[in-house]
């Protein structure tokens, strides 16, 4: 499916935007750093019980604590958790502004479909209702599925190319949930909240 995942995929879908691309950076980052941890632990703990393990005649230590040990396991955790901390706040404050945008969108989640505005832009005024067109027939498993599966509809929202988006979002009736996971882009549409969120297409596509 254009798109969608690929066999054998083991990563994230192909990202489009600036904003998605931080994320697969800093996903990959976090992966490492926890595995880096979790190499180090593990083979710590089982170098200690290994070389130390009573069927060699080790016994047990008598101390009680030791002071270099307290502030290594106190100054390294910390030092780990700011190293992550620093670009995971970066890009979540860069994510979650919505300033200086170049057009605005109210978006509306109804059950079954979108409803879409343009606010602030060239087409103000502008709204439609984008609803699933994927016929009943391959839903049902009576037609062989096309390739937009579950993922085509009547009303397309059009965007410019390298323009910021503001997206506001809401919900008529449930909540809903807005996402293009190629842009980056997730935000809860919830009945009785506006909420907002941003991107800024990079490539032609659907």
């Amino acid at each position: 499916m254009p798109g969608g995942p690929r066999d054998y995929q083991i990563n994230l879908g192909e990202p489009v935007t600036h904003i998605a691309r931080d994320q697969h950076w800093i996903h990959s980052f976090m992966l490492l750093v926890s595995l880096a941890i979790f190499v180090v632990v593990f083979a710590v703990m089982f170098y200690a019980i290994w070389k130390h393990r009573k069927s060699r005649g080790h016994q047990s230590a008598s101390f009680h604590e030791s002071t270099a040990v307290e502030i290594a396991w106190t100054v390294v955790p910390f030092l780990i958790i700011i190293a992550m901390a620093i670009p995971a706040t970066r890009m979540v404050l860069e994510q979650k502004d919505t300033s200086n945008a170049d057009l605005t969108l109210k978006v509306t989640g109804y059950q079954w479909k979108w409803g879409y505005e343009y606010i602030r832009c060239e087409g103000a005024g502008i709204s439609f209702l984008s609803t699933l067109s994927t016929p009943r027939a391959q839903i049902e498993n009576r037609e062989p599925k096309s390739v937009t599966y579950l993922s085509e509809v009547d009303n397309p929202l059009v965007v410019p190319l390298n323009k910021k988006v503001r997206v506001i979002v809401t919900a008529n009736d449930v909540i809903h949930s807005w996402m293009v996971p190629a842009f980056g882009v997730k935000q809860d549409a919830i009945p009785g909240f506006v909420r907002d969120t941003w991107f800024r297409a990079e490539k032609v596509g659907t």
